[in-house]
């Protein structure tokens, strides 16, 4: 059985950089060059399978076409979508809703629960990560009278951070942050505010009505910051466990193992370089482990960020 090594999407953006080309030796070209879509089989960017049988074959054919690869899971697309985002500018300030208004208001998409860790960051950065308005009417007042500093919740973040973004919850990268993003397959975003910025002479849209409609207040978010190791792999910890993923964290130093007992597990390279079952990854290599793998042989030395359905 083979590994499904994929072919990333990028994705200009107005506060994208270089670092995905420099960093990660993608080779892209631009110098606004914002994310890497690195597993995805979402309709904004769906990946490519890069070797082996199913080679040219999209993700999303695949899901519709291979489902004993997924466990013959039933949703009707590829649930999960791994990201590398590159914030040389900052991004708006926004917020997503969940999978019931998603549904309701977006043609059924899917809503958007994500979560950050933080591969790199300049000394001095900030996240937003939630607000400061104690009631829905003070939200809304602050939102109408543009009181974004009164508003908006800044905390400090340092490399290796991680962050849970619950929908309705107020958030933002900041320029000189490199993260890798774990979410639902969706993308609704609410911007909330955009610094007034000019994308090709014009404002970007904003979407007042419905951020005020979804922004959850009080903001009663925290910080990620005490993880469990993994019963099967005990050298990952887990980061998160919630209704829509697991997320894990973990070195490989000279040589380990991976459990995979789940449907199916993505895996990202976010630095070192090493193998897998023979198979030569480094920084930049995102894979899907598809059912029924078991166990792989890793060695070399690496920083791996892994992600996987709840069980079921």
């Amino acid at each position: 059985m083979d590994i499904l090594l994929m072919k990333p999407v990028f994705k200009d953006a107005i506060w994208g950089g270089t670092k995905l080309r420099t960093d990660f030796g993608y080779d892209v070209a631009g110098d606004t060059i914002g994310e890497c879509w690195a597993i995805s089989a979402h309709k904004q960017g769906d990946c490519e399978i890069a070797t082996g049988e199913f080679a040219g074959k999209k993700l999303s054919w695949l899901w519709e076409n291979r489902k004993d690869l997924f466990n013959n899971r039933e949703e009707k697309v590829f649930p999960l979508l791994t990201k590398i985002i590159d914030a040389k500018q900052d991004l708006s300030i926004q917020v997503h809703p969940n999978d019931e208004y998603a549904n309701a208001h977006e043609n059924g998409s899917l809503g958007k629960t994500e979560c950050w860790y933080v591969l790199d960051c300049e000394e001095g950065t900030e996240i937003v990560i939630g607000h400061n308005a104690k009631t829905k009417e003070e939200l809304v007042s602050m939102i109408d009278n543009q009181e974004w500093d009164k508003l908006i919740r800044r905390v400090p973040v340092h490399k290796g951070d991680f962050f849970q973004i619950e929908p309705g919850t107020v958030h933002a990268i900041k320029g000189g942050t490199v993260i890798l993003e774990t979410q639902q397959s969706s993308d609704i975003t609410y911007r909330v505010y955009d610094y007034d910025r000019l994308s090709n002479g014009k404002k970007r849209e904003l979407h007042i009505d419905k951020s005020k409609d979804v922004i959850k207040v009080p903001y009663e978010g925290k910080k990620e910051d005490s993880y469990k190791k993994d019963s099967d792999n005990q050298w990952l910890d887990i980061m998160v466990e919630c209704d829509f993923y697991t997320v894990w964290h973990g070195f490989v130093n000279g040589n380990a193992e991976l459990v995979q007992n789940r449907d199916f597990m993505l895996v990202s390279v976010v630095d070192g370089d090493g193998t897998i079952d023979g198979v030569s990854i480094s920084k930049g290599s995102h894979f899907i482990l598809p059912c029924g793998y078991k166990k792989a042989k890793l060695e070399g030395n690496m920083e791996l960020v892994c992600s996987a359905l709840p069980v079921r």
